[in-house]
């Protein structure tokens, strides 16, 4: 069994920057994708970034050029998603997501099978 746990959610200030964690406990073996999802209140969750267990990653849009999302070098269960230049359109609650198959540039949350409990991102001055 596959356990998901995200940290590092808080109140930050337009054009700041936040540092998300997810940690996989339990055994992510061959081919998978671990990835970030949002949802914002009244809206449907949307994919924000994704790796995948060969290296590579895509990103939304909306996201490209500041988000990042990395897997820890030193340790191979702890997953970052960086967040720079942050807008008041990234509020949301963060989900961290993990199942076996390859992410390109278009996947849904239906693809993934584990879930985080979430953690609340708030831009606001």
């Amino acid at each position: 069994e596959v356990q998901l746990v995200e940290s590092g959610g808080g109140l930050v200030q337009p054009g700041g920057s936040l540092r998300l964690s997810c940690t996989v406990f339990g055994y992510l073996y061959g081919g998978f994708c671990l990835g970030w999802f949002r949802q914002a209140p009244g809206k449907e969750r949307e994919g924000v970034a994704v790796i995948n267990s060969d290296g590579s990653t895509f990103y939304a849009d909306s996201v490209k050029g500041r988000f990042t999302i990395s897997q820890d070098n030193a340790k191979n269960t702890l997953y970052l998603l960086q967040m720079n230049s942050l807008k008041p359109e990234d509020t949301a609650m963060y989900y961290c997501a993990a199942g076996w198959v390859y992410c390109s540039g278009a996947y849904s949350p239906r693809d993934f099978g584990y879930w985080g409990q979430g953690t609340q991102v708030t831009v606001s001055s």
